[in-house]
């Protein structure tokens, strides 16, 4: 008989290792390029981005489509970066018989295809967490999550209800994370691994006959179920062993210094800072090959982000705030957003400041940014803003305004899923499924 109690058990180094069982039926009742310094090929990256509370059509959406398009002033921060950056409008989330869940519904739709019946409820795994099963098993860190609200609360990146990434929440956290005492230098002279490294890197070679006589007691679902897990356990050995040998040099690469730390609070200046400190710490993630999928949320759905001098946030300004008459808009809520523009052009300056191969570090990467909603003053779920930036390896093209029409918004995550190599013929649920890409961005 099996019970939950039983333990996979090993010898490694001469010592016991033990490794825990998922859960299973059994347990329960009856109810391109080369890099020049290596010759090897540059790795494609992905990563995510959010901002809260949406924009203001009029001075947001851009009235030329294609390349070229115009700028408006909620878009005139990317006046730099426009050729690297792909805005999609009109497009929209469907919430079929389930509830419009405010500042909910859309990111959620967005990140996973399908809408949430709970607050409480994430329908699915996000987009980052398919793609990097898809192209981040052999690195030091599958994925990195960062947030520049100070809350851990504050993420996107899930595997399903109740089992969200915790994000960094501080500069130097990040920093700690990634580039501190663990942290192989790849242009270093010397290298030595780390033995607490060595010890858990082998341990499923300790267990693993024991579970090829275990998976053979085991009904179909349960035989299923133990594959997964141990597949996981796998890429986590994987990961590990990356650690275990000498990184291959990166042209251009320096490590940084450890970030001064920047004070807590939700004024829109520390949050801007804290957002830049942690993106060029990325940028540096990704060149140094530490992780190819990141994510990052500059401010949360029901963003707090203060202004001196008003006594209204980000989020209450929205409800509250009046729409003048003669502009067509809330003043204080269009001036967020621009903020949210300006930090978003912040992070891809800093992706394409890093040279790469005959190119930059954003030529290899597509960053992927949405917010939860249109006009937050009513929780529209219709035309919620969604952008790109980078071509990811040459596989996307970049510079173009591309109206949805009405059309569903998981039409972006699937084309991106497609970008990637993820063997998806159809993605999202009901209405907001789809198994067309936005071929005006294919490459």
């Amino acid at each position: 008989m099996i019970d939950r109690r039983r333990l996979l058990k090993g010898i490694l180094a001469g010592g016991a290792v033990t490794v825990g069982l998922p859960l299973l039926d059994c347990f329960l009742d009856g109810n391109g390029r080369a890099m020049a310094a290596t010759g090897k090929p540059i790795p494609v990256r992905f990563g995510t981005w959010y901002w809260g509370l949406g924009m203001n059509d009029a001075v947001f959406t851009p009235d030329r489509a294609g390349a070229g398009y115009d700028l408006k002033t909620e878009l005139a921060p990317l006046a730099e970066v426009r050729d690297h950056v792909n805005v999609f409008s009109g497009y929209d989330v469907f919430k079929d018989d389930s509830p419009s869940l405010c500042h909910y519904t859309g990111w959620v739709a967005l990140r996973c295809g399908a809408v949430p019946a709970l607050r409480t409820d994430t329908p699915g795994e996000s987009i980052d967490v398919t793609i990097a099963r898809k192209i981040g098993g052999f690195t030091r860190f599958r994925s990195l999550d960062a947030t520049s609200t100070g809350n851990p609360l504050d993420s996107l990146s899930f595997l399903g209800a109740n089992s969200y990434n915790t994000p960094e929440t501080s500069p130097v956290a990040l920093y700690e994370r990634v580039f501190g005492p663990d942290f192989n230098d790849p242009n270093s002279g010397t290298f030595m691994p780390n033995p607490k490294v060595m010890m858990r890197q082998s341990v499923l070679s300790g267990v693993m006959e024991q579970a090829k006589d275990l998976q053979a007691s085991l009904g179909a679902e349960d035989r299923g179920r133990l594959d997964q897990y141990f597949t996981s356990l796998r890429e986590v050995e994987n990961q590990l062993a990356s650690q275990l040998k000498k990184p291959e040099p990166v042209e251009g690469f320096r490590a940084p210094k450890r970030p001064e730390e920047v004070p807590a609070g939700l004024n829109y200046e520390l949050v801007g800072h804290r957002h830049q400190v942690m993106a060029d710490l990325m940028a540096l993630a990704l060149q140094s090959d530490q992780t190819r999928v990141f994510n990052m949320v500059y401010s949360a759905p029901f963003a707090a982000t203060a202004k001196p001098g008003e006594e209204k946030s980000h989020h209450v300004a929205t409800h509250e705030e009046l729409i003048d008459d003669k502009l067509g808009y809330q003043p204080l809520n269009h001036w967020f957003i621009i903020e949210a523009m300006k930090n978003w052009a912040y992070l891809v300056k800093a992706l394409g400041s890093v040279k790469e191969g005959d190119g930059t570090l954003l030529d290899n990467t597509l960053v992927y940014g949405n917010s939860d909603t249109s006009l937050a003053k009513v929780h529209a779920l219709e035309a919620i803003p969604m952008l790109t930036a980078g071509r990811a390896g040459g596989r996307t093209k970049t510079g173009l305004h591309v109206p949805g029409q009405g059309r569903q918004g998981t039409r972006v995550g699937y084309t991106i899923l497609r970008t990637f190599g993820v063997e998806v013929s159809e993605w999202g649920t009901k209405s907001n499924a789809t198994s067309k890409p936005i071929s005006e961005i294919v490459a």
